[in-house]
């Protein structure tokens, strides 16, 4: 059984950075997708950003790409996400998730995915 448990959430100003952390027990294969979605009260989850684990291809949502990295720490099991010069739109709720999948890389942003860790919020202010 796969658990997610997010941690690194916060309140930063704006131009500040932010490191979320993922701790994945239960993915023991090489062929997930890993993704970090994010939420706002009164709108749909996004995709914030994606790792296929077979072979490391990322996706970033427009708006945050060349400010956030994702990345996994296969020795510690978990996924990782480096925010930085964050922006008041930047804030919402943020998921780790994750998925099965031997479909590829490009199933990633679009997958209905089966597990998804509680949250944590990360709040920007002007």
């Amino acid at each position: 059984q796969v658990q997610l448990v997010e941690s690194g959430g916060g309140s930063v100003q704006t131009g500040g950075s932010l490191r979320l952390s993922c701790a994945a027990s239960g993915v023991t294969y090489s062929n997930y997708c890993m993704t970090w979605f994010r939420q706002v009260p009164g709108k749909e989850r996004e995709v914030v950003a994606t790792v296929y684990t077979a072979d490391s291809t990322t996706y970033y949502h427009e708006s945050v790409k060349g400010r956030f990295t994702i990345s996994r720490d296969n020795a510690k099991n978990t996924l990782n996400l480096q925010m930085n010069n964050l922006k008041p739109e930047d804030t919402g709720m943020y998921y780790c998730a994750a998925i099965f999948t031997v479909r590829g890389a490009y199933l990633c942003p679009r997958a209905k995915y089966p597990y998804w860790g509680q949250g944590t919020q990360v709040t920007v202010s002007p």
